[in-house]
């Protein structure tokens, strides 16, 4: 559609008929993002008033998530292979013009800084002890236990600009940098927590193949790491006891890695939740279909 068509369709914005004006919204919202520019210079010339400006506001902001809804659906039926991707994604809700060169830039720094220690000589502890060094004496990444539940944790730009996070935002950055590394590192869908494991490298493809056959995997994880507490180690009978504390079922899953999709639906739980706290529910209902739209394709 040419730019003079879109602004066709821009000038019957205001028409007072809402039939008319739903019928608008949904042929602009369908052009998608490339009306976006020519929409924001007709909100900042705008003469026909508050509600105007409102209507190409919601236009927007439905165009923005649309392109949200459509990229993390596409990237779960493509796979899930790369997670930072996923995280941008579900970032992008929130923040729509977010600056990925900025977060990249970021990411890429702590990668580097990381690689820079590493040498083929060090064991899997050593390795850890390098990571947790990078990220979190030198650039000071932090568990936010003040603000446990706010959104803001659960995106992956804020948590790369703030250094703060939940156990699963710290985890998503700690498994995409070790991964870039070729650390076999991989979160685990712990309840009411989120932890890794460090795998025994050399055994992860029968590890998966043990784990669609059901066979028993435990000999395959060398540890478990916990992001929350800067990269602390763990050992599977303390995830055994924290479950029995919990009085759950003690069972395999919860020990074993979970796959990129899973760890991004899990981010979607985690807003849903907060920002229903919030008294949000537009948001939540938002977030719910972009939930649908990942969780479709996990299994």
């Amino acid at each position: 559609m040419s730019s003079s068509e879109i602004e066709a369709l821009i000038n019957l914005i205001d028409d007072p008929d809402e039939n008319i004006y739903k019928q608008v919204k949904e042929r602009i919202v369908a052009i998608g993002e490339v009306a976006i520019p020519s929409l924001e210079n007709v909100w900042e010339v705008n003469t026909f008033g508050k509600e105007f400006q409102q209507r190409i506001e919601d236009i927007i902001h439905d165009i923005q998530f649309e392109a949200v809804l459509n990229g993390l659906e596409n990237w779960a039926k493509e796979g899930g292979e790369d997670l930072f991707t996923g995280a941008l994604l579900v970032a992008r809700y929130q923040y729509p013009d977010l600056d990925e060169t900025d977060t990249y830039d970021r990411l890429t720094k702590l990668h580097q800084d990381i690689w820079l220690e590493l040498n083929d000589e060090l064991t899997a502890l050593e390795k850890v002890k390098v990571i947790n060094h990078i990220l979190f004496d030198v650039h000071g990444f932090r568990g936010n236990k003040k603000n446990y539940h706010a959104a803001q944790n659960n995106y992956i730009s804020t948590v790369l600009e703030s250094q703060k996070g939940n156990p699963l935002s710290l985890s998503i950055l700690y498994i995409v940098l070790a991964q870039r590394l070729d650390i076999p590192i991989y979160g685990v869908n712990l309840p009411n927590h989120f932890v890794m494991a460090y795998v025994d490298e050399y055994n992860i493809l029968k590890l998966i193949e043990n784990k669609m056959s059901g066979k028993d995997n435990q000999d395959k994880v060398l540890f478990y790491i916990n992001a929350f507490s800067q990269g602390t180690i763990v050992h599977r009978n303390e995830l055994t006891n924290y479950l029995q504390e919990l009085e759950l079922k003690d069972e395999e899953k919860y020990y074993q890695p979970c796959d990129n999709k899973s760890m991004v639906v899990r981010l979607l739980n985690n807003l849903i939740m907060s920002y229903d706290r919030l008294g949000y529910p537009e948001k939540v209902e938002e977030i719910k279909r972009l939930h649908a739209a990942v969780e479709k394709h996990r299994l």
